[in-house]
């Protein structure tokens, strides 16, 4: 994917009080209840594109703290535009950082769930380690995620969820729900929150995928 760089976005991120500096990530391992200075479960989205689900997510949940990671910077100053227009948040946090480093950021049973909306398909086989959904990632998730966290996946890409399937029940992880078709499936579609890929995708009239997975099956 190719992405405009946006003139000052890099600067507007270092500067701003919604996103925690990449040189103290690290340090806030097994620490993010202090961050936010309270205690609530912790949602992650990863690859969190230009923020519209991440921030409607935090205002309908304040019950929990969201963190939206976000590689880009062309891509996350969007998000971080959006934040700044909701200051009644309390909830919400940015990270500009790669996934790989999830192990780093966020300590064992930390993340109560994790979500990945329309993730990069990296359609060759040479670059499948890269996949969100993929075996690598899924083993950073679980350890990472409490005993009952999940993961929510959707995307519009069949080949990727028919692979995302295959790799969650290759590595162990429990199927919690399942549909080809989200936005037909009322059970599903419960409370979902489009993304801004998925209104345009949608309204092309590609089906969406959506899965629930979690690390174990429950005693």
């Amino acid at each position: 994917m190719r992405l405009r760089n946006i003139p000052g976005a890099r600067e507007a991120i270092a500067a701003s009080e919604f996103v925690v500096p990449e040189g103290t990530m690290k340090d806030q391992k097994g620490h993010w209840d202090a961050v936010f200075g309270c205690t609530r479960p912790l949602y992650l989205e990863i690859g969190m594109g230009k923020g519209r689900f991440i921030t409607e997510m935090a205002a309908g949940r304040p019950d929990a703290n969201f963190i939206g990671i976000e590689k880009y910077s062309s891509v996350l100053i969007r998000a971080l535009e959006k934040r700044q227009l909701r200051t009644d948040l309390t909830n919400l946090l940015f990270l500009r950082m790669e996934a790989e480093e999830l192990t780093d950021v966020f300590a064992p049973g930390e993340v109560a769930g994790i979500y990945l909306n329309f993730s990069d398909p990296w359609p060759k086989d040479r670059h499948a380690k890269r996949r969100l959904p993929g075996r690598e990632f899924l083993a950073r998730y679980d350890q990472i995620l409490s005993p009952d966290g999940r993961v929510e996946f959707k995307t519009d890409n069949r080949v990727l969820f028919e692979f995302a399937l295959e790799e969650a029940r290759l590595s162990g992880w429990r199927l919690d729900g399942c549909t080809y078709d989200l936005h037909h499936d009322e059970e599903m579609a419960r409370g979902n929150i489009m993304t801004e890929y998925e209104e345009r995708f949608s309204e092309r009239g590609n089906p969406i995928c959506k899965l629930i997975i979690s690390r174990h099956i429950l005693e």
